[in-house]
């Protein structure tokens, strides 16, 4: 597993998946997308439509978070990751139309594995419990769709040093199978 620490911005996120590894830690800075549940849907709702969806996929970041209302001087209120295996129907979809990372908390499905590794993509995991923490890594956040949704629209976010681990890299490799071994190994 790795432990080396990188600064990246999503703009030469694509270089760089090659070399990262499970278990690194990454520094992202740039422009991400948050969405979730009910925003997923709405997305496969346009494709299924035939129309676009309201960002461009193709080398996009998707964090799936529904941040809380700003508190007095931040610009988003917390916003830790919500469980990514809710949106494990849709990622591969989205992975073969060019999504090249996503954020979040958990295990992957078999499925979005191999949609990773066949895409040349990765999953990073944010701290789970941390929202308030993470927030002050948002610099901007905007709504671009769906604002009916409240906390669970689209928002376009700029990110500043977000603080990553690699959960499952570009070949596949998860630290969730690390951690499962690490304890059928433990006394």
């Amino acid at each position: 597993m790795g432990q080396r620490v990188y600064n990246i911005n999503t703009s030469e996120l694509k270089t760089m998946i090659p070399e990262l590894r499970a278990g690194d830690r990454v520094l992202l800075s740039g422009t991400i997308y948050t969405a979730r549940d009910a925003a997923h849907k709405r997305i496969f709702e346009l494709l299924e439509a035939g129309r676009q969806p309201p960002f461009e996929i193709r080398g996009a970041v998707i964090y799936y978070a529904g941040p809380t209302p700003a508190r007095e001087g931040m610009v988003v209120g917390s916003c830790g990751p919500t469980t990514s295996g809710r949106m494990d129907a849709f990622t591969p979809r989205l992975l073969d139309l060019g999504l090249l990372g996503m954020i979040g908390k958990g295990e992957r499905s078999p499925e979005v594995v191999s949609a990773i590794v066949r895409n040349g993509a990765i999953y990073f995991c944010a701290v789970g419990g941390a929202g308030a923490l993470i927030a002050r890594h948002i610099k901007s956040s905007e709504v671009i769709a769906f604002p009916e949704l409240g906390c669970e629209s689209i928002k376009r976010m700029t990110v500043e040093e977000f603080p990553l681990t690699v959960g499952i890299d570009s070949r596949g490799t998860s630290i969730y199978d690390h951690l499962k071994n690490l304890k059928k190994v433990s006394p």
